[in-house]
């Protein structure tokens, strides 16, 4: 087998996906402070021009070979799911780490375009927490049921993290594109029900006010090479693929500097243990951008 070299080592861009740009340039990747009130009351901005046409093509290759189970370096994820759905007849592949593996993905992480509106929305420096690809194949894609992020991520403190989603096709309600439920960041920490199969196993923790809510979802159609960023708590989900179209996308999760371990058990597979009470830090979890 070939050596793959493990690039979580690396803690700035390898010049794969884009060049770095000058603090003029900076300026044109932060949020209005009509998108950052509209994250603050909503949970959630969306429409972010992230990627360019060239940045996805390059992206898809990469991604082409990394669904792969036999790529050379499949051991360096997290987790890998060739299929995570409950139903065998529903796909979704889900996978943790790529920017380990290759040179774009890598390089996805420290772009400006995701770093300086996650700075602006989380009020300070931003370190890295984990990416993750999330791919529905045309005709019997898989969903991914609704849930909370931070659900999954008690087991760092306090709540100051961020996701961003960023399509790598056009997404929308006929192929499984994201959807929200406006306002439901504020709702209280709930547990976990399942994150594929079930749609509507979340009901069973829910009031009645909040299953009410449900009747008002928002289809969050985008564009490729378009993000949506959204708060820890948000209520979300997507339906099945069952058209004759991919939908592939990849998932950049942040948080504020300062967060802190709250186990002694491994944050990540594969990841040396942070003592609870210890900063997040180091070869895993690198600063993105400095406030």
């Amino acid at each position: 087998m070939t050596d793959v070299r493990d690039l979580s080592t690396v803690h700035e861009p390898l010049g794969a996906l884009f060049t770095a740009p000058s603090g003029e340039e900076l300026e044109s990747f932060r949020l209005t402070d009509d998108q950052v009130a509209h994250y603050e009351e909503y949970g959630y901005v969306a429409g972010i021009r992230v990627l360019t046409d060239e940045q996805i093509e390059l992206l898809r290759e990469e991604l082409a070979g990394l669904i792969d189970p036999e790529h050379p370096g499949h051991h360096l994820f997290h987790e890998y799911h060739s299929n995570e759905s409950v139903d065998p007849s529903r796909v979704l592949f889900h996978a943790l780490g790529a920017w380990r593996v290759t040179p774009g993905f890598h390089d996805l992480i420290f772009h400006p375009a995701i770093t300086v509106p996650a700075s602006q929305l989380l009020g300070g420096s931003v370190r890295f927490w984990h990416d993750q690809l999330f791919c529905k194949p045309a005709r019997h894609g898989g969903v991914v049921a609704w849930h909370q992020d931070y659900s999954y991520w008690t087991r760092t403190e306090p709540l100051a993290h961020l996701t961003c989603w960023v399509g790598l096709d056009d997404a929308d309600r006929s192929n499984g594109c994201v959807r929200y439920l406006p306002g439901s960041h504020r709702w209280d920490l709930l547990p976990i029900t399942g994150l594929a199969g079930d749609m509507d196993a979340i009901c069973e923790v829910l009031t009645e006010e909040q299953v009410a809510a449900f009747e008002a979802p928002v289809d969050i159609e985008l564009q490729q090479g378009y993000a949506t960023f959204h708060h820890p708590l948000m209520i979300h989900g997507s339906q099945e693929n069952v058209t004759e179209r991919r939908r592939r996308a990849t998932v950049v999760n942040m948080f504020r500097d300062g967060v802190r371990s709250a186990t002694d058990e491994p944050l990540l597979e594969g990841v040396p243990v942070i003592a609870a009470g210890d900063k997040l830090g180091g070869q895993f979890f690198p600063l993105l951008q400095e406030v």
